[in-house]
């Protein structure tokens, strides 16, 4: 069945709002955004988001509402316009932001997010308004061959941006979107909360970068069975072993670069307790080695257990 003009602009809406939640995400991390994925931004929103999406709307649906009656100068089809030339001096600071970061200004990156701040507040607002008020008034003035025309002009609008031109803005949409999702599951959480959260584990945790160099441990301060103090940070690893275990080290570090394993694993008998010790390659998802992560755990209480428990026992 062929689309209508409103599910066209809204699925426009939706695929925006979803870059604009992603790139929210993005801006407001503690790791800087990379620069493909500011370039982008820029690119989407001027190219797509204003200078296609809304000449949809300035060409063709509103010329075709004010002649059916609704006025320019007064009413939602001037608060609509109005919100058009609002979003472009927030995406002209948007782009001067970009410039200035993408130039290697240090003190850009919060200026950039403040700037998307804006321009994503106001565009969420403005295609509520759209999608709830605007389009409807728009349906119940519009006759088929209104409907056909404002159609017909939306695949002209696109047809500037090339054969693949929607295909290809979809595309980067997508990228977008997936740079936001890579934070996903922690940019929420504030740095003490996930410390805290890793120090609960019943494993102490260490990990050590690319270079062999200790980035991280857990359960500073605790019982462990494995002390390390905070001087332990910004060594090398092997500068952490004893002599005798330096073999082993240097083989799984060496592997694991290589590729030739993901995982390796020892358990020792170690002051009455039973010791499981291991080691994961820890890999971006091309598959670049990032380091490795240790985990330490004392099994004793583990191979204690018995039977089945179904119930909460007594704190």
């Amino acid at each position: 069945m062929e689309r209508r003009w409103f599910d066209l602009l809204m699925d426009d809406h939706s695929m925006t709002e979803k870059v604009l939640d992603a790139l929210e995400r993005v801006l407001q991390a503690s790791e800087a955004p990379g620069a493909d994925t500011v370039r982008g931004m820029v690119d989407y929103f001027v190219e797509y988001a204003d200078g296609t999406h809304n000449r949809k709307e300035e060409e063709h649906l509103f010329p075709l509402l004010e002649r059916r009656g609704m006025p320019r100068d007064s009413g939602p089809l001037a608060v609509m316009l109005a919100e058009h030339e609002e979003s472009r001096r927030l995406l002209g600071h948007v782009r001067a932001a970009a410039e200035a970061y993408l130039g290697g200004d240090p003190a850009a990156g919060p200026g950039l997010g403040e700037a998307f701040g804006a321009y994503a507040a106001l565009l969420k607002a403005h295609y509520w308004k759209e999608n709830d008020i605007l389009y409807p008034m728009a349906m119940r003035v519009l006759g088929p061959s209104d409907e056909a025309a404002v159609v017909e002009g939306i695949s002209a609008v696109e047809a500037r941006l090339g054969a693949d031109g929607h295909r290809c803005y979809s595309a980067l949409a997508a990228r977008l979107v997936e740079a936001g999702e890579v934070r996903d599951l922690s940019y929420a959480l504030d740095r003490a909360v996930l410390a805290a959260m890793l120090n609960t584990l019943p494993v102490e945790i260490s990990f050590v970068d690319a270079e062999d160099t200790v980035r991280y441990f857990s359960h500073e301060n605790r019982d462990k069975i494995f002390p390390r103090s905070r001087g332990a940070i910004g060594m090398k690893v092997q500068e952490c072993h004893p002599e005798k275990s330096l073999h082993l080290v240097n083989r799984i570090l060496a592997d694991f670069k290589a590729g030739r394993r993901d995982a390796a694993e020892f358990w020792i008998d170690f002051r009455g307790m039973k010791v499981h010790i291991r080691y994961f390659a820890v890999r971006e998802p091309g598959g670049a080695y990032l380091g490795t992560l240790e985990v330490v755990q004392d099994l004793s209480p583990i191979g204690a257990l018995q039977g089945e428990r179904r119930l909460l026992s007594e704190a």
